[in-house]
């Protein structure tokens, strides 16, 4: 006796979930890495990955905040924080408190030659410690700007060079080497990385592979169809 062969269903069932299998395999590795200035809040002398953008920002007078540039995962628990102290008093000891203005202490981290762009190198004066005094209600940028120009920052106000480093570039994607950024500390707490931290930039590996959406209603169908299979192999029997 032949046996029966298996409904058109089956096979249906099988070449989705082929198609599934094949998204994936052909879905390129996400870039887990952005070069870019990351932005932070000091305080007690430890670092916290700031909450919201330096052109939001409004530190209070005697606040500290700090800059660092690297090649980072754009996540407040793993990107590298400023490796000097947050330390306001050592900052600003000899900037002398005036009237009308408060005084914000900046802590710049030009970071590590591995982790600059291809063809440039860090500022000689790198790193910097630097105490600015700007009007009540000024910004964290504002702060930035009275001691690092020239500051350079993209279409979407995302801060992308300070004192002209680096020429060029974004918030880029950086392939993963284990090199770099590293030796890195963690900072101290996390924040939320999508106040401040790098947009996908153009070409980012991460929009090119399947959606989620689009995967989803995939395995939906590949259900259904399994669910149709059943069903009809119990009038079946």
């Amino acid at each position: 006796m032949s046996r029966r062969r298996p409904p058109a269903l089956a096979g249906v069932v099988l070449g989705l979930l082929g198609l599934v299998l094949t998204l994936f395999a052909a879905s390129p590795a996400v870039a887990a890495s952005y070069r870019y200035w990351s932005f932070w809040d000091g305080a007690n002398a430890r670092w916290a990955y700031a909450t919201q953008g330096p052109s939001t920002a409004r530190p209070a007078d005697g606040s500290v905040i700090g800059f660092r540039f690297s090649v980072s995962k754009d996540a407040a628990a793993e990107a590298a924080q400023p490796r000097a102290a947050a330390d306001f008093a050592a900052v600003c000891a000899d900037t002398a408190p005036a009237a009308g203005k408060k005084r914000v202490a900046l802590v710049i981290d030009f970071g590590v030659p591995e982790d600059a762009p291809a063809g440039e190198r860090l500022p000689q004066d790198a790193p910097r410690a630097v105490c600015a005094q700007v009007a009540p209600a000024g910004t964290a940028a504002e702060a930035l700007a009275e001691v690092a120009k020239p500051l350079r920052y993209n279409a979407s106000a995302m801060l992308c060079g300070i004192s002209g480093f680096p020429r060029a570039g974004c918030g880029e994607p950086v392939a993963d080497s284990g090199a770099g950024s590293a030796a890195a500390t963690a900072p101290a707490a996390s924040g939320t990385p999508a106040a401040q931290g790098p947009p996908p930039a153009a070409g980012d590996a991460r929009d090119s592979g399947p959606s989620v959406g689009l995967v989803a209603g995939i395995a939906a169908i590949a259900a259904l169809a399994a669910a149709g299979v059943l069903r009809s192999r119990r009038r079946r029997r």
